[in-house]
């Protein structure tokens, strides 16, 4: 894919910006990301704590100045190595480990800010995706099961049999073509 400033070289650095639902790719060259304004930096190095950096600051500080200082309470500093949580959101490093627990609050507000939710759940394969959903079927076929039987409705009871048995069997015939 070709840089979408210069048309010459080959994209290296790949962004995605949504802003109020509308989703927008840039792809630019190293190159032009080092000129960009949107990108640059102190040291014109393109790094994972300038980009996030830019993130904390643009996001943060310019449209929610309460996301850093609380009225009601002093700077969160780490008392380990005395980095306040702004000289994070300027450098995007820490301090030290102990940084992580003392801005721990902010942090999942800046994790479900940025992801949407404070914990990563990851990806599944799709395989497993679909063995994990049949086995949530089954178990819920089987409740179910279980209720038409201590409501003595044997007839019903016998079709989510007949269906738990035809889930399994779907799945040991995907397991077995694959």
């Amino acid at each position: 894919m070709l840089c979408d400033r210069c048309g010459e070289n080959e994209a290296s650095v790949h962004l995605t910006r949504i802003i109020n639902g509308q989703k927008e790719e840039i792809h630019l060259c190293e190159d032009c990301a080092r000129k960009s304004s949107k990108l640059n930096s102190d040291d014109n190095n393109l790094s994972f704590q300038s980009l996030l950096s830019g993130i904390l600051n643009h996001n943060f500080s310019n449209q929610d100045s309460s996301f850093f200082s609380n009225k009601n309470s002093e700077k969160v500093i780490c008392p380990n190595c005395g980095l306040s949580y702004q000289e994070f959101t300027q450098s995007g490093l820490f301090g030290c480990g102990e940084c992580f627990k003392v801005f721990d609050k902010k942090l999942d507000d800046l994790f479900k800010r940025i992801h949407g939710n404070t914990r990563h759940s990851g990806k599944y394969p799709l395989s497993f995706k679909q063995k994990i959903e049949a086995e949530s079927e089954i178990n819920q076929l089987k409740i179910d099961m279980q209720t038409a039987v201590e409501n003595e409705d044997f007839e019903r009871a016998a079709k989510i049999r007949d269906e738990i048995h035809a889930i399994k069997d779907d799945m040991e015939e995907e397991q077995n073509g694959k």
